[in-house]
């Protein structure tokens, strides 16, 4: 009998989530990348208003954007304890509340200290409210459903980072403060949450997705899902950090020019995250991962190698429709293996590594160029030994798809 698509029940757990609760989770979820897109923009006009302040100020200015992810790798371990011990939908309706009000307060701050340790509590706000919408996702549905909201969730913040993007850069023509009150929209989802979510049992008779797996077998797969996050995350945030300055080198200055190659490399992300379930089911999680990281290796190549602008968009593309099938890929694996109990400690350390990733990309980009000589040669092999990396992870899960004994290969292919 086939379990994987049966849902998750017991005397006590007899609700079933629908599109209803799908679409909550994913609003909620979208929440995260409004945080980063929105004051981005704002970055120059921060600068000319604090950047005279004081002699560190300049060096400030870009934690108010950076900072929060920082606190979201440092934090989401302790968000999943929190959720696991007190309750995912308790947990997100708390993370709305401070999401809404410490990413609006710098709107009336006049001090750049204050607006930094506003940003990092934000940070905070978006580790919990991410932990618990994945969570609840492995909660509320399993087998190929579980899979369909574990990518559009993905899909989703990838659709309204695009939005928020450009609805934070009008906000702020004016005034850098308007976009931050853009984070009030949430107390508007707050009554919809409570309303349409509701807390899972602290324990289930029966998971009739998870198997018994032993506890090293779940370490493994727990171990495996952290690294390719980190190292898909490092690799993946190559492009938009570095690639304006190799387009600057190229004698390539337009803003525009350098705002469409950022704008190709999201749209390849999207349309990768949406090919993703074609993909698992033609290739399995273990080919999808080959996949995956032997076109962001090409992608990196490319771009290292690139002498046009013609060349960079193409590696740009390349390397993002790769990208796109990171997260789900990484995260389906890990989702079906964690228990119930433990599940949101498991998505914690997931949400923690995946932007410790983020953080780190420009550490290892700029600590490998010390060994190539002065930027943008520098920079460039630096790029091209990253890319042999993530080939070599690529043959090494290209080994695991197709080196594993029949019933496992099924197993970790689906």
């Amino acid at each position: 009998m086939n379990t994987l698509n049966t849902p998750v029940m017991n005397s006590t757990f007899t609700r079933q989530a629908g599109s209803k609760q799908g679409f909550v989770i994913q609003a909620a979820s979208s929440l995260t990348i409004m945080g980063a897109v929105m004051v981005a923009p704002m970055l120059p006009k921060l600068e000319a208003e604090f950047g005279q302040t004081g002699p560190q100020a300049a060096d400030m200015v870009p934690l108010v954007a950076t900072g929060p992810a920082l606190a979201i790798a440092l934090f989401a371990p302790i968000a999943g304890l929190l959720a696991d011990r007190f309750g995912r939908k308790n947990m997100l309706i708390l993370g709305s509340v401070l999401y809404a009000l410490f990413g609006f307060l710098p709107a009336v701050l006049n001090d750049l200290n204050s607006i930094l340790i506003a940003r990092l509590v934000f940070g905070c706000a978006e580790a919990v409210i991410m932990t618990c919408c994945t969570t609840l996702i492995a909660d509320y549905w399993n087998g190929e459903e579980r899979s369909k909201y574990v990518n559009r969730q993905v899909v989703t913040i990838g659709i309204v980072g695009s939005i928020f993007f450009v609805i934070g850069g009008a906000a702020g023509e004016t005034s850098w403060r308007y976009p931050f009150y853009l984070y009030l929209l949430p107390l508007l989802l707050l009554p919809i949450i409570v309303r349409a979510l509701w807390e899972p049992p602290r324990r289930i008779e029966r998971d009739t997705e998870v198997e018994s797996f032993s506890l090293g077998e779940t370490m493994r797969t727990v171990a495996s899902a952290y690294f390719l996050i980190f190292m898909g995350m490092v690799a993946s945030f190559v492009v938009p950090v570095m690639a304006p300055g190799l387009l600057v080198a190229l004698g390539i200055t337009s803003s525009s020019l350098i705002g469409l190659c950022t704008g190709l490399g999201l749209l390849a992300t999207l349309a990768g995250s949406i090919s993703w379930p074609l993909a698992r089911r033609m290739l399995g999680v273990a080919g999808v991962n080959a996949l995956m990281l032997a076109l962001i290796a090409l992608g990196l190549w490319l771009l290292a190698d690139a002498a046009s602008y013609a060349a960079v968009m193409v590696a740009v593309a390349i390397h993002g429709f790769g990208a796109g099938f990171l997260v789900p890929n990484a995260m389906l694996p890990l989702l079906r293996k964690l228990p119930v109990r433990f599940r949101a400690r498991g998505v914690g350390g997931f949400t923690s590594s995946l932007y410790l990733g983020q953080f780190a990309s420009p550490l290892v980009i700029m600590g490998l160029a010390q060994n190539f000589g002065a930027p943008p040669q520098g920079i460039g092999d630096a790029i091209t030994l990253w890319s042999c990396v993530m080939l070599a992870l690529a043959a090494i899960w290209a080994g695991l798809r197709f080196a594993l004994p029949g019933p496992k290969r099924s197993t970790a292919a689906s």
